[in-house]
């Protein structure tokens, strides 16, 4: 904290005037909202009157984002300004591009048949118009010679790059799902794949990590973050990261539009027909890749969110099994396959299960509601915002609902228990109905106002209540945290 505020009063003149911690994402880095005077951070040419302050766990990535947010930010791209770096250059300064991620304003505008509305639609080509612009800038720019020198940890997507994706996907989902494969013939598929995928490369830039989560919507218009993974790479990585996505759920409609929308705003010349097959080939690639994640995040560090996401992505790979993208490379389809086989023997039996699974989650309701994953819809969103905020003092403001001292300031207060007698009834009556009529999920959620201290706090018992007097099965998220805790079953009625 104390880096932060002497960064902030170098480049202001004064102290912040609250320091606000906010939810990291799969990284170490940590974010914290800087609040100041609006008149003193207009002198630095700030439109708002906070600042986001990033603290950095490596030197050369910090550079990374640090060198091309400038390129960047004087091509006219809509990218957050660095405003101050400190010496050691691990911690720095940006303009803050808001709370509404666009993977957040597309729940909140998705409608009940799991559409989007035409306001999240137009987010989404605003946004994937802008892509190309990205892309062709050391090209256009006349930069590329240099542009690609402070990339991080490499300058380009390479051999080496794409066969640690692959053995990602071999070594953290394969095995750890259990499944039998010859490693042999596996390694020759992969072989065979990074020649295809390098085929083609020219000097254009790879965000790499281009999906809803990374763009901000301010004033209606969408701002980019989380790029200081780029380098040079071909163009169709970026288009299969956004659209399939797992969890933003599009259609082939969607999809489709969407594709049409970014060919539309690329400048130079493009076969069309080349651009889409050889698209679906950056696709499989992508879901080889998440499902790598997914395996370490959910299936090894067991954090609800990605396992509950495996399923989503196995679908994607299904799909591509079926276009016959899969086709050129024997061994990995039959691999893929059996996943698919797999994938529909769990969905099965988590259909056939007779326990009941308790979702549990706190969040802001600035980031939107948290989204039904089991496709059952219903259950409870709580509003904890009627009762105390021990976010509006100071000691506080850097803790948790999960901290002691938070704990007890809640406790004392006794309006968050007053408010939680009337939850329990509410919720021990659901869960003893769902039980008895044999249902598998329900989802109970509480929202404060940034999802920190009072929706932590009401999460975190109500989910201890239920699993002690019910012994169901219960998964924590605490959203804005980044927090899970899975808390198993211990009795089958």
């Amino acid at each position: 904290m104390e880096r932060i505020s002497k960064l902030y009063k170098k480049l202001t003149g004064k102290e912040p005037q609250s320091i606000v911690p906010l939810a990291g994402a799969g990284s170490n880095r940590q974010y914290f909202r800087l609040v100041g005077e609006e008149e003193e951070l207009s002198n630095v040419n700030c439109q708002l009157s906070s600042l986001i302050a990033v603290i950095g766990t490596n030197q050369e990535e910090n550079e990374a984002f640090i060198d091309l947010a400038k390129r960047f930010k004087e091509g006219g791209l809509p990218v957050p300004a660095v405003l101050a770096v400190s010496d050691d250059r691990m911690v720095y300064l940006q303009e803050d591009c808001g709370d509404t991620s666009l993977y957040a304003f597309m729940a909140q505008h998705r409608q009940a048949d799991g559409t989007l509305d035409a306001e999240a639609m137009e987010a989404l080509k605003a946004t994937i118009r802008e892509l190309p612009r990205f892309q062709f800038f050391p090209i256009v720019s006349h930069t590329a010679d240099k542009f690609f020198d402070h990339c991080f940890p490499q300058r380009e997507m390479d051999r080496t790059s794409i066969m640690f994706d692959l053995n990602y996907f071999k070594y953290c989902f394969l095995k750890l799902k259990s499944v039998e494969f010859n490693e042999y013939k596996l390694q020759q598929d992969f072989e065979r794949l990074t020649d295809d995928l390098l085929d083609d490369q020219q000097d254009t830039f790879l965000y790499r990590d281009f999906q809803s989560r990374n763009v901000m919507l301010k004033d209606g218009k969408p701002y980019f973050i989380d790029f200081q993974g780029g380098r040079r790479g071909p163009i169709y990585y970026d288009v299969a990261s956004f659209l399939w996505q797992s969890s933003a759920k599009f259609s082939d409609e969607t999809r489709n539009l969407l594709i049409d929308e970014y060919l539309n705003a690329v400048e130079c010349q493009m076969d069309n027909v080349k651009f889409k097959c050889r698209l679906h080939l950056f696709v499989l690639f992508r879901i080889l890749q998440v499902l790598g994640a997914y395996g370490y995040r959910g299936l090894w560090e067991k954090k609800a969110y990605f396992a509950n996401s495996i399923p989503l992505a196995i679908r994607n790979l299904q799909q591509e099994l079926a276009l016959g993208t899969c086709d050129a490379y024997p061994y990995l389809k039959e691999v893929a396959q059996s996943l698919i086989d797999l994938n529909a023997e769990e969905e099965k039996c988590r259909a056939g299960e007779d326990h009941l699974v308790v979702d549990v989650f706190s969040f802001s309701f600035k980031k939107g509601i948290p989204e039904d994953q089991s496709g059952n819809g219903g259950g409870y969103v709580f509003d904890c915002r009627s009762t105390n905020n021990p976010g509006r003092y100071a000691e506080y403001k850097t803790l948790t609902g999960l901290d002691q001292s938070v704990i007890d300031f809640l406790e004392q207060d006794g309006e968050i228990l007053t408010f939680l007698e009337s939850v329990y009834r509410l919720v021990d009556f659901h869960v003893a109905r769902f039980q008895q009529r044999g249902f598998t999920h329900l989802q109970v959620s509480f929202g404060c106002t940034g999802g920190q201290h009072r929706s932590v706090y009401s999460a975190q018992h109500v989910a201890e209540h239920i699993h002690e007097k019910f012994g169901v099965e219960v998964r924590i998220c605490h959203r804005e945290q980044g927090i899970t805790q899975l808390l198993p079953l211990t009795s089958h009625r």
